[in-house]
């Protein structure tokens, strides 16, 4: 019997631990920057050729594919980006975007704005 109620609260501390750690990524705040024409046709850490031209992104954690919603807190325009690549290397920074999201959310001109995150799926 013993072995059943040690079993159980095993499984209920893993659901716990999961459900925290998705709500932690759900969404964020930070740092972003941009990478662009010297990665250009470079692989990428999910093996596709970077294009500056598409709406992707690298974030250090989130599944290759995930579709995240980055707005500039200053600008308060938005994109929505799929993640692609691990990055970005800087300590302070949570995301790179490509050179095309960049300019969406008026990024390029300063280098380096306050994002805020939302993993959409």
């Amino acid at each position: 019997m013993r072995f059943y109620w040690i079993t159980a609260a095993l499984i209920l501390l893993t659901a716990c631990s999961t459900q925290s750690h998705s709500t932690t990524l759900a969404k964020s705040s930070g740092k972003a920057s941009w990478y662009g024409a010297y990665h250009q046709g470079k692989l990428t850490a999910n093996g596709e050729r970077f294009n500056r031209h598409e709406l992707t992104a690298a974030h250090r954690t989130l599944p290759f594919g995930t579709k995240v919603k980055v707005t500039n807190t200053i600008s308060q325009k938005s994109v929505i980006v799929r993640i692609n690549d691990r990055g970005p290397y800087v300590k302070d920074r949570i995301i790179d975007l490509s050179r095309a999201a960049a300019e969406e959310i008026n990024l390029v001109n300063r280098g380096v704005a306050p994002v805020h995150i939302q993993v959409l799926r």
